[in-house]
C-alpha cells in the first residue's frame, strides 16, 4: 500500500496504520553506517528529491537526506544533510510529480544498500521500500512572514497585550511592566 500525499497541516506525514511500526531510535547516520543491521526496520526519512526515475518494477527516488522537524517535515538547510538515500516505490509514481527540489518525507522498510556512481566515485546508498511518500508544498523561506512575539494573543493592554506598539518599544496603554 502506498500513499502519495500532498501534505497539509491537518494530516501526519506518517499514516496512523504505520505509526506503531516506525522505529524512531534509528538515526540516519546509524542507518548509513550499517544498513544491513537495520534491514526490515520501518523508518521515517526525509529530504529533497534529487531525481525520480521510472523503472519496470516501480519508481526509484534519490533523496538528499535532511533532518526532520517535530512535524516530520524536512528542513531547508542543505548543509545539514548527512548523505543520500534511495527509496523504491513499487507503484507507479510519475517522476514529473517529483521534480528535483521537491521536499518529501518517506516512511519505509530498510532493505539494505546499493552502490552506485556519484560523480567520479562510488557511493553507498541506504535503500528503503517506500510505504508512504508525503510531498510537502513548495515554500521559499526567504519570503516567510516575520513573527513578532507578544504582538498578539495577550489578554490585556493595547496591541494584543504587548507593551510594544506597532512602531517600537513605547508604552501604550495603562500597563507598563
Amino acid at each position: 500500500m502506498c500513499g502519495f500525499l500532498p501534505a497539509c497541516a491537518s494530516q501526519s506525514a506518517v499514516p496512523k496504520e504505520l505509526q506503531s511500526q516506525v522505529d524512531h531510535s534509528v538515526t540516519f547516520v546509524e542507518l548509513k553506517q550499517a544498513p544491513d543491521q537495520y534491514r526490515g526496520h520501518t523508518v521515517v526519512l526525509g529530504g529533497e528529491v534529487l531525481s525520480a526515475k521510472r523503472l519496470k518494477e516501480g519508481t526509484r527516488i534519490e533523496v538528499l537526506q535532511l533532518p526532520l522537524d517535530s512535524y516530520l517535515q524536512p528542513g531547508w538547510e542543505r548543509t545539514a544533510s548527512e548523505g543520500r538515500f534511495i527509496a523504491f516505490e513499487k507503484q507507479f509514481l510519475d517522476p514529473a510529480k517529483l521534480p528535483p527540489g521537491t521536499r518529501v518525507t518517506i516512511t519505509g522498510d530498510v532493505t539494505g544498500s546499493i552502490v552506485a556512481p556519484l560523480d567520479e566515485t562510488e557511493y553507498t546508498y541506504p535503500t528503503l521500500d517506500a510505504k508512504n511518500v508525503t510531498v510537502w508544498p513548495k515554500h521559499d523561506p526567504a519570503y516567510a512572514q516575520p513573527y513578532y512575539p507578544g504582538y498578539y494573543g495577550r489578554p490585556y493592554g493595547y496591541w494584543g497585550g504587548s507593551r510594544w506598539g506597532p512602531w517600537g518599544p513605547y508604552p501604550y496603554g495603562p500597563y507598563w511592566w
